[in-house]
């Protein structure tokens, strides 16, 4: 009789022995079946059982149940799976799994708001994100600015340029709503030290002009001077005659050049025809932009003119006959490059 307890209690224990190193392996071996940019999505109510079975669909060799129950157990992630969607790289394996949906390590996707980028551009690119949910899809821009919690205001250049972490279930009103609230921070920073006699009087106009400074020039360097131009003429009740303003007025009119005819079109944001700022912004910009527009650089520059070397720069004036002689040079140049492509 002992001899039997005792060869008994020799298979209990080699039992014992086999599933806890059939169990550690089960653990810690990488999940065989995971194609390239795997995923796994919990949704609310998914247990373990689900999850096993959203693995097998994926064609994932899961293992025995038991071990995900035990492991569930062992890392304290049973009842606490965090929904999400959740990356399977290769080399994931189980505990590495469980531990990330016990933590919510969920994946994070990033949209970029690109500066200079128009309100067109922005639902543009949202509407191309297929996973990201198209709650605004078929909202005009008021009923968006409406459901963003901002009726009334016109939604360009509302939109902070960043890039916006967002993750499996967020929708484009999510990233909308944090980009608005980004922007009024990083405007309201602006404001609030902004350089004394300036000549308008209003956070939303200062906006407007950083939108036009962001679509002059992508040149860091330049952008303190440009300001400093737009800012003289505000002043001296000069026309700001530039031409992003004319081109973001004709809308879908434009082809991509502008001919005389346009500059002289009156809409309500040609600054050749009207004075001062336009009504609202034409784009989004970027904080540096922002910044140039409540700190314009001093100077006696009343004009500009690009290069025309490829480098983005411009020349900058004091006076029309001096803008006049930059303008020449420019042309002189641009009718070169245009003799050589055609050689």
């Amino acid at each position: 009789m002992k001899r039997f307890v005792l060869v008994l209690l020799v298979i209990l224990l080699a039992a014992a022995g086999w599933f806890g190193w059939q169990y550690q392996r089960f653990a810690d071996a990488p999940l065989t079946g995971l194609g390239t940019q795997a995923s796994v999505i919990l949704e609310r109510g998914d247990n373990l059982g689900k999850l096993l079975k959203k693995l097998q669909v994926q064609h994932i060799q899961a293992g025995k149940t038991v071990y995900w129950q035990l492991l569930a157990r062992q890392t304290g992630a049973a009842g606490k799976l965090q929904v999400g969607e959740y990356a399977l790289p290769a080399g994931t394996t189980p505990r590495s799994l469980l531990l990330a949906m016990r933590d919510g390590k969920v994946v994070h996707r990033g949209f970029t708001i690109v500066e200079g980028w128009n309100i067109r551009d922005l639902r543009a690119a949202l509407r191309k994100q297929p996973l990201l949910v198209q709650a605004s899809t078929d909202m005009g821009d008021a009923e968006l600015m409406r459901a963003l919690g901002h009726a009334g205001q016109h939604p360009e250049g509302r939109f902070l340029p960043e890039t916006y972490a967002w993750t499996r279930g967020d929708s484009d009103l999510d990233i909308l709503k944090r980009a608005h609230a980004a922007m009024e921070k990083a405007l309201d920073a602006e404001w609030k030290s902004r350089a004394q006699d300036l000549p308008f009087d209003k956070p939303g106009q200062a906006l407007t002009l950083a939108s036009i400074i962001e679509k002059e020039t992508g040149n860091g360097e330049e952008r303190a001077r440009i300001a400093g131009v737009f800012v003289r003429r505000l002043q001296s009740g000069m026309r700001l005659q530039t031409d992003p303003t004319v081109i973001y007025g004709m809308g879908s009119s434009y082809t991509g050049n502008i001919r005389r005819s346009d500059l002289t079109t009156d809409t309500p944001y040609n600054t050749y025809t009207r004075d001062g700022l336009p009504p609202t912004p034409i784009a989004m910009p970027g904080k540096a932009a922002l910044h140039a527009a409540t700190h314009p650089a001093a100077g006696d520059a009343l004009y500009f003119v690009a290069v025309g070397d490829g480098s983005g720069r411009h020349v900058f004036s004091a006076t029309l006959g001096e803008h006049n002689a930059a303008v020449r040079e420019y042309l002189a140049r641009y009718r070169a490059g245009q003799q050589a492509g055609r050689q």
